[in-house]
């Protein structure tokens, strides 16, 4: 969450935007629930098991597979 924070805090300093705290937190929810939902499509085994790691490591690395696509890296 530490990350997201720095980030949404970035965002707001960018755009000269100025979120309440509650704002700040919902969108840090909405975040680690994106996250969680990521890990759960990528890391669940058969038996129910969300290993989180593979989870985390496979969503991110097509994040950026895709985003080489779009770019036309690949």
């Amino acid at each position: 969450g530490g990350v997201s924070v720095s980030g949404l805090e970035m965002t707001q300093n960018s755009m000269k935007l100025n979120w309440t705290r509650e704002e700040v937190d919902n969108k840090l929810h909405q975040i680690m629930q994106e996250i969680h939902e990521q890990c759960v499509t990528h890391g669940s085994s058969e038996d129910g098991f969300v290993d989180y790691v593979k989870g985390a490591n496979i969503a991110g690395f097509l994040k950026v597979a895709n985003a080489m696509v779009d770019q036309g890296v690949i």
